[in-house]
């Protein structure tokens, strides 16, 4: 499969066309979303005030992310999930388990080894119930759960290059909680994310992607009090989970 570069044409075609985008509709009000930090706090209150492991939240979020892709999948759909060395990989580990457990097809793009105990954990498992590690020659769904809200910029070279080959695939693309490559700066190659699956809470970053760009937010476990502690309305997750 051909990687094409991101080269300055092409970042300043997507520049015009996001600044167009943005200045016609923001995705959220910043009294509706978190900064980032905010949100890493929120994470951090989560674990350390409420006793929610990481490993629950991130069981819940790889169920939500599950679902979404199989809002945009056949039965035949060939779905690849790129995951790094995190948290975030591991949220998209466990969606490539529950995936391969419905019967769909799943392969695993991982640009970097996978260490860690937890995500390592959730390799094994989406390995055991079929998924497999590899890059398709043809993708269906291409799902970015490569870094997530702590990733930085630049990128290095092994994520530049599975952004690139992701953009290049033609494929449905699906991000975990924030585009990888996601800056205000871009010409920063990101993953061209077609729908978002947001975590918990809007985050105001996601302005900055073009309004043609489906954003959800899924219910993780965070209790209503966090939100009211952040000044946000709290997502009414008690009939949808997805909202």
């Amino acid at each position: 499969m051909p990687i094409y570069p991101y080269n300055q044409r092409t970042a300043l075609i997507l520049d015009l066309k996001e600044r167009y985008d943005h200045n016609m509709q923001e995705h959220f009000k910043n009294n509706e979303a978190l900064s980032l930090e905010a949100f890493r706090d929120m994470d951090y209150t989560a674990i350390e005030k409420y006793q929610l492991p990481i490993e629950l939240m991130m069981e819940n979020a790889g169920l939500q992310l599950a679902r979404i892709v199989t809002r945009n999948a056949r039965e035949d759909s060939i779905i690849c999930i790129g995951a790094g060395n995190g948290n975030n990989g591991g949220g998209g580990l466990v969606a490539a388990r529950r995936l391969s457990g419905w019967g769909y097809q799943v392969y695993l793009d991982l640009p970097v080894e996978i260490t860690k105990p937890l995500p390592k954990k959730q390799l094994q498992r989406a390995l055991l119930f079929g998924a497999k590690q590899a890059v398709p020659d043809h993708t269906d769904i291409w799902v970015d759960a490569y870094l997530g809200f702590s990733q930085r910029l630049p990128l290095s070279r092994e994520f530049t290059k599975a952004v690139q080959r992701a953009n290049a695939s033609g494929a449905k693309l699906i991000a975990l909680d924030i585009p990888t490559g996601i800056s205000s700066n871009t010409y920063q190659p990101r993953f061209l994310a077609d729908q978002v699956l947001t975590l918990a809470a809007p985050k105001k970053i996601l302005n900055v992607l073009p309004k043609s760009t489906e954003i959800f937010v899924a219910d993780i476990g965070i209790p209503r009090e966090m939100y009211e502690h952040y000044k946000i309305p709290s997502p009414d997750f008690s009939k949808h989970q997805i909202l």
